[in-house]
């Protein structure tokens, strides 16, 4: 098993994302916790497990896969930009991206770097930018790596995040593999059966503490600490044991000198597939044991399963859940599986106190990462 771990020392200026369930931040947070959903009927040309999915209401599903990406990932990188108070031409700034495959598996390209550097291209910005495909994680990857940059004294300010469109290549693949539900996401619950597709985008401004007070910026909260692991157990299914997720979350609370006593707040993954939630379910027994037990939540309900996207809008989810200490409940959820040791919620939204929370990704081959983030008064 590899790990690593960074403490940042960075803090979140600003921050956006695009969902099946709308753009603007606390729009989209209001229905979360209202328990709202984005699944819908979504047509296709070919068979596959389930007609259902989650898709950006006003990007046409009939536009080129390359384009659909494009224009995802343009608006809710300018949205987070413009949230830091900076704008995208700001030479000081970096984009670091993460996708699974965004559009390559229906239209490819010359490279899987291609559509990074035309994004930062078309909307002027003055660096070139860096790319992450690190499966389900690559949206918690890129925002681990940017904050790498800053705490390594490279960068004072990355703009990090993950951009995935739903494609008909998508929704075949996953009906092949058998990841995808035939009915519906239901993530911890007894009767779960795999996931629903989604698409989506987040961005996160981050940037060194000293920058932002020099500037006056709002700060949203703080990245404290991030941690990986790989355990290189398959090419699609997680080490049953639990044990990445473990030295994942032990690596990024390590990292931000916190202790699992000190979380009040934990994004699951919660893919919904058997698989998954089952070995998170040991994880979080394990890391939770006999100690504190933060209130868990997952999105992926709500949002679909957004691939290289998750991380970064899971993680937006986190900071939002901080600021207003409660979390949206669990879409689908009725009866939570057996043995699962933490408190979830079902049906309506679920207050929590600290200032602690964390969000874990788990992606194909075996990539684990775990952000740790807070609050700030």
């Amino acid at each position: 098993m590899t790990t690593g771990a960074v403490t940042t020392g960075a803090v979140v200026t600003g921050m956006a994302w695009s969902t099946a369930l709308g753009s603007d931040l606390d729009e989209v947070w209001r229905a979360l916790l209202s328990g709202a959903t984005g699944v819908t009927p979504v047509p296709s040309a070919h068979p596959v497990r389930n007609g259902r999915a989650a898709v950006v209401a006003d990007l046409p599903m009939d536009l080129d896969p390359v384009q659909r990406q494009y224009e995802l990932g343009a608006r809710t990188l300018r949205a987070a930009v413009a949230d830091a108070g900076l704008d995208v031409t700001d030479p000081r700034l970096r984009l670091v991206v993460g996708t699974s495959y965004g559009s390559h598996l229906d239209v490819p390209p010359d490279g899987l770097d291609r559509w990074g550097e035309a994004l930062a291209t078309g909307l002027g910005m003055a660096r070139r930018p860096l790319m992450v495909s690190t499966a389900c994680s690559a949206g918690s990857d890129a925002i681990l790596v940017g904050a790498a940059l800053i705490a390594e004294g490279e960068e004072e300010i990355c703009v990090v995040g993950g951009v995935d469109v739903l494609t008909q290549a998508k929704r075949l693949g996953h009906s092949a593999l058998g990841t995808m539900s035939p009915t519906a996401l239901r993530a911890f619950d007894e009767s779960h059966d795999g996931m629903v597709l989604g698409e989506g985008a987040a961005f996160l401004v981050l940037e060194r503490d000293g920058s932002a007070q020099e500037r006056g910026a709002r700060v949203r909260g703080r990245l404290s600490g991030t941690g990986s692991a790989n355990d290189a157990a398959g090419p699609t299914a997680p080490d049953p044991s639990g044990d990445t997720v473990v030295q994942a979350v032990r690596t990024a609370l390590a990292a931000a000198g916190r202790s699992t006593g000190e979380v009040g707040v934990l994004n699951a993954h919660g893919s919904g597939t058997p698989v998954n939630d089952d070995v998170e379910c040991r994880a979080f027994g394990s890391l939770f044991a006999g100690g504190a037990a933060p209130v868990v939540f997952a999105t992926k309900g709500a949002f679909g399963h957004t691939l290289g996207a998750t991380g970064a809008l899971e993680a937006v989810a986190v900071l939002l859940a901080l600021r207003d200490k409660q979390v949206p409940p669990v879409p689908g959820l009725e009866t939570v599986m057996p043995g699962f040791p933490l408190p979830l919620p079902s049906g309506a939204a679920l207050p929590f106190a600290g200032e602690v929370g964390l969000s874990v990704t788990l992606g194909f081959g075996g990539f684990t990462t775990c952000l740790a983030l807070e609050a700030v008064a």
